[in-house]
């Protein structure tokens, strides 16, 4: 694919030797980067109706411009009427072109419409320098139809190249992520 994305340029052209001279990084492919990007939808209200299931799919396609795969209950868990094998989540896994894409409008237009929002927390990160989003309602992306489909909630999972949670903090800081301004209060 030939096509110009806007992202990935940031990163190739600033972020990556940004990166580069302020950890002291030699080596090109040491450089963290982000590998892909991992949106999940639970469905397990779908039980009844096969018909919703198949909105929420198309609805997640719609939003990351790929078809999810359909995640399958592992255990049985009673008091939840959910049976081994049963439908309870969707999933995808983006990458290159579509990763860079989907992340572009997550920063620029996703996220600048949540209700009050001032930021994203800086505490998101797991131990391997992944970081991972809550989003509450679907319905803060524009190829969501409100009038046709039900909201319900996403992760996002941001996955890079680094264990070093500074290192992984500084890469998505660089490339786009509103962070919250952090303020030291000192009692």
């Amino acid at each position: 694919m030939d096509k110009k994305i806007r992202l990935k340029e940031k990163y190739e052209n600033e972020v990556s030797k940004k990166l580069s001279k302020e950890f002291g990084i030699k080596n090109s492919m040491a450089i963290p980067k982000i590998l892909k990007v991992v949106v999940n939808m639970g469905v397990g209200d779908t039980v009844k109706d096969k018909g919703v299931l198949e909105k929420a799919r198309n609805d997640l396609a719609a939003l990351t411009g790929q078809l999810p795969t359909t995640r399958a209950a592992k255990v049985s868990v009673a008091s939840f009427s959910v049976r081994e094998g049963m439908p309870v989540g969707l999933k995808v896994t983006l990458r290159g072109v579509k990763m860079y894409t989907f992340l572009d409008k997550l920063f620029s237009i996703v996220l600048p419409r949540l209700r009050d929002f001032r930021g994203v927390s800086v505490k998101s990160f797991d131990k391997n320098g992944n970081y991972t989003l809550g989003i509450e309602e679907s319905t803060v992306f524009p190829e969501v139809d409100l009038a046709k489909t039900k909201s319900r909630g996403l992760e996002v999972t941001i996955v890079t190249s680094t264990d070093d949670i500074e290192k992984a903090e500084k890469l998505l800081k660089y490339i786009g992520m509103p962070f919250k301004k952090e303020e030291n209060i000192k009692n």
